[in-house]
């Protein structure tokens, strides 16, 4: 059996860390080459120890000392800064797992998919904001993008790739996040605390929050529509509590094929690890008989306001998912700084589409200068609703 070369960007994260435990099970196939994070110098270090990394690189460069320190005796090669991300980025691993949070992650997934290779994309981010532009740059390069978030994985899983045209409709499942049955004056006093306890998948604080207002989803399916060769209106999302049913492809002749499984990302990620063969996971098996019932419900859009954002977003196309984005992000830091109420996220972004009109990207420093752009209307807007 081959060794597979890894790198893992993001890798003290929920993903990164999910990643390391599948990578350390099976020792034989996987070779780690790099290994980054943005501040947490314990967390890099000790996998870098565990994994025998070639190189580990901080983001944060007023941490390169302490990561010396904490790796002080071992052949690990240590690096820092954000052009340092990039570079590990471009090492040239068999396989990438592309798990930064946010726009930051743009640019070190950018410059995996031009070095090659596999690309595991866990950062959603990047291709909502420069999709056009990171599946033409892995087109260009030969590189081989796959989708680690469990819907996009559940409908590649699911996906006639040989034949899109027998696709009529592809839906994406959303728990419903914590506040699925909460009116909207209980959300309006929602906390940070109560919005990052998502019921049943263990995510970061952002992830968590735009889950709660179902902005993820939302972005999920403006992601969907870059990774599958579908129209946008052929994209949608039904509430699915039980976290079961990922997604589901409707068929021209009317079958509907699903992937199932449980709430534990490990699933996609060994799926997109051994992919095009499988390997084992630790997660419990489906068991349908002790779960019992599956229940699905339409979004209630006028409580969420976030998805159908999202979703007229998706139809404009242009600019509209960066700047989408970029507000979506500082409105969330906002949120979880308590700078701004739980609804204010979808005001702010709606407000800040409302305003900023610029022409389409046609390259990534497009999409950066839009993103700025976004960034700082949203901070405008900020002001205005709490002055």
């Amino acid at each position: 059996m081959t060794t597979k070369t890894i790198c893992i960007l993001g890798a003290t994260g929920s993903i990164g860390t999910s990643t390391l435990d599948l990578v350390e099970r099976a020792p034989d196939r996987f070779e780690v080459v790099a290994l980054t994070a943005q501040r947490d110098v314990g967390g890099l270090a000790d996998a870098a120890r565990r994994t025998r990394a070639e190189l580990a690189v901080i983001g944060d460069e007023a941490l390169y000392e302490p990561l010396k320190r904490a790796l002080a005796g071992t052949p690990t090669q240590i690096a820092a800064g954000e052009r340092a991300i990039t570079a590990a980025a471009a090492i040239g691993a068999d396989w990438t797992m592309a798990a930064i949070v946010g726009f930051a992650g743009l640019r070190p997934t950018l410059a995996a998919l031009r070095a090659g290779g596999t690309v595991a994309l866990a950062n959603k981010e990047s291709l909502v904001s420069a999709g056009a532009l990171m599946t033409e740059a892995a087109r260009a390069q030969g590189a081989t993008l796959l989708p680690v978030d469990s819907e996009h994985n559940a409908v590649f899983q699911c996906f006639d790739h040989d034949g899109p045209a027998r696709i009529r409709k592809v839906t994406l499942t959303a728990s419903g996040g914590p506040f699925r049955e909460w009116s909207l004056e209980a959300m309006r006093a929602a906390t940070p605390a109560q919005a990052v306890k998502h019921p049943n998948w263990s995510m970061g604080a952002k992830i968590s929050v735009d889950s709660a207002t179902l902005m993820n989803k939302g972005l999920e399916l403006i992601e969907a529509h870059h990774l599958f060769p579908l129209p946008a209106h052929a994209f949608d999302a039904v509430i699915h509590p039980q976290s079961v049913v990922h997604a589901l492809v409707d068929y021209v002749d009317g079958s509907v094929l699903a992937q199932l499984g449980t709430p534990d990302m490990r699933t996609p990620i060994a799926h997109c690890l051994a992919w095009p063969e499988r390997m084992s996971t630790p997660c419990p098996p489906l068991d349908i008989t002790a779960i019992g019932r599956l229940d699905f419900a339409a979004p209630d859009l006028a409580r969420f306001p976030a998805l159908g954002i999202a979703k007229n977003v998706l139809l404009a196309g242009g600019a509209r998912p960066a700047i989408l984005n970029a507000a979506n992000e500082v409105a969330v830091a906002a949120f979880l700084a308590g700078r701004i109420g739980f609804l204010d996220i979808a005001l702010i972004v709606g407000k800040v589409l409302d305003r900023y009109d610029p022409p389409a990207p046609a390259s990534i420093d497009d999409v950066f200068s839009i993103d700025a752009g976004a960034r700082h209307m949203a901070e405008d807007v900020m002001e205005s609703i709490t002055a």
